[in-house]
């Protein structure tokens, strides 16, 4: 199921569904965003469209259900 929603383009790094993965395991809250290039060293963006807060909420909905949470 994933992979039909998921495009290649939202797994990568820094894209929607790794940036609610990761949010997630970090216990941030629920902020739909990627980046364009990698992570922290390029452009954020944060008005997105249907598409890419749906990969965000499928990474971040995926790591609650099934990954780790980072132990502070």
């Amino acid at each position: 199921m994933l992979d039909k929603i998921i495009k290649e383009e939202y797994t990568r790094h820094g894209g929607a569904f790794d940036r609610g993965t990761a949010d997630s395991y970090y216990g941030r809250k629920f902020d739909p965003h990627f980046y364009l290039g990698d992570t922290g060293s390029s452009e954020k963006v944060t008005k997105l469209k249907k598409e890419e807060i749906a990969a965000y909420k499928a990474g971040y909905d995926y790591n609650e259900a099934y990954g780790e949470k980072k132990e502070w």
